[in-house]
């Protein structure tokens, strides 16, 4: 241990955070739920949908802005869709729930197009869609998150970061994973930029006046950049309407702070699917291994998402890095 940073092994790391989920009233199914996808999202290099979300989620569950005793429950099954209620809890029991039963469908069915409605954050997505991806599946998700972003050309936000992931299984390999928000960066990066006294670089925000910052407070006041312009705003609300209007959820103007404890649940919604390969002759392995190597033959090219798993081991191997602050305060939740 230093003087700034704790190393803790992924195990440690998430005994302590279902520890301090536990101790603030949570069972110990849901808690493993969401220690689980943290710390992996961590181990990826995630650093803004892993120990930084502890305290606002605690706090979140301890105003009963989160339901602790939420009990996912399938509110429409149509074969080969599937809309899951997850009641205002927290979205990684649900997706825990979920997802197994989308990729049973998608095996019967060909596909299976899976909706969580009244959720909450869901942290990293290449977490769940490398779940359907290791069950022989492709594995596309999409989630919209309180409003960030002003659509190309207006002042005021109105789309969320808005993620969208895919995942693609490989024979010999860990699957071909990517994973991206809407924004140049995620907006917990700005939250752990601001939490640990770090500046941003200019481009990935603006202030309330419109102006370009490096304050990650003003870049949270203000608004998100999005990536490629029109087209990044684009896709935001092409997220939207699959991740809130499909499902029901609230759309990214209607959902509360990710962070603030006070106000409503965000009841925000998530959006999968999960695609067995149509090739009939099987070689679905071996051409997605010939489109990967021609993307690696190329000097200075890398296949996406190869750094996460490359983070992954080396965190299995070597632990994590946390920074002390963080330790110290799930300590002490873990300790009620």
């Amino acid at each position: 241990m230093s003087d700034t940073m704790v190393n803790l092994s992924l195990e440690r790391a998430q005994d302590l955070v279902a520890a301090a989920f536990t101790a603030s009233g949570l069972d110990q199914a849901r808690a493993r739920s969401v220690a689980a996808a943290l710390v992996t999202a961590e181990a990826e290099g995630q650093v803004g949908h892993g120990f930084s979300r502890i305290a606002d989620y605690v706090a979140q569950l301890k105003s009963g802005k989160v339901n602790g005793s939420a009990i996912p429950t399938i509110i429409e099954d149509r074969g080969a869709s599937l809309l899951m209620d997850a009641q205002n809890g927290f979205a990684y029991p649900a997706l825990d729930a979920l997802i197994p039963m989308g990729i049973a469908r998608a095996q019967d069915h060909g596909i299976a197009a899976m909706g969580i409605t009244r959720s909450h954050h869901c942290g990293s997505l290449s977490v769940q869609v490398e779940k359907i991806a290791r069950a022989g599946l492709i594995g596309i998700m999409v989630a919209n998150t309180p409003k960030a972003i002003a659509p190309f050309g207006g002042q005021t936000p109105i789309f969320g970061t808005n993620p969208i992931a895919f995942a693609a299984p490989r024979p010999a390999a860990d699957p071909l994973v990517l994973d991206m928000s809407l924004s140049v960066v995620a907006r917990g990066k700005l939250l752990h930029a601001q939490k640990t006294g770090q500046s941003i670089p200019e481009g990935w925000a603006i202030d309330a006046d419109g102006n370009a910052t490096t304050d990650p407070a003003a870049g949270l006041a203000g608004s998100m950049l999005p990536i490629g312009g029109p087209k990044g705003t684009g896709l935001a609300l092409l997220v939207e309407v699959l991740s809130a209007l499909v499902t029901g959820a609230n759309t990214s103007a209607e959902a509360s702070s990710f962070f603030a404890a006070d106000g409503p649940p965000p009841g925000v919604g998530q959006f999968l699917l999960a695609i067995r390969p149509m090739d009939n002759e099987g070689r679905f392995a071996q051409r997605i291994e010939a489109l990967l190597q021609s993307i690696e033959a190329q000097e200075g090219a890398r296949i996406p998402g190869v750094r996460r798993f490359a983070l992954r081991s080396q965190a299995d191997e070597k632990g994590l890095d946390i920074p002390r602050s963080y330790y110290d305060l799930t300590e002490q939740l873990a300790q009620g």
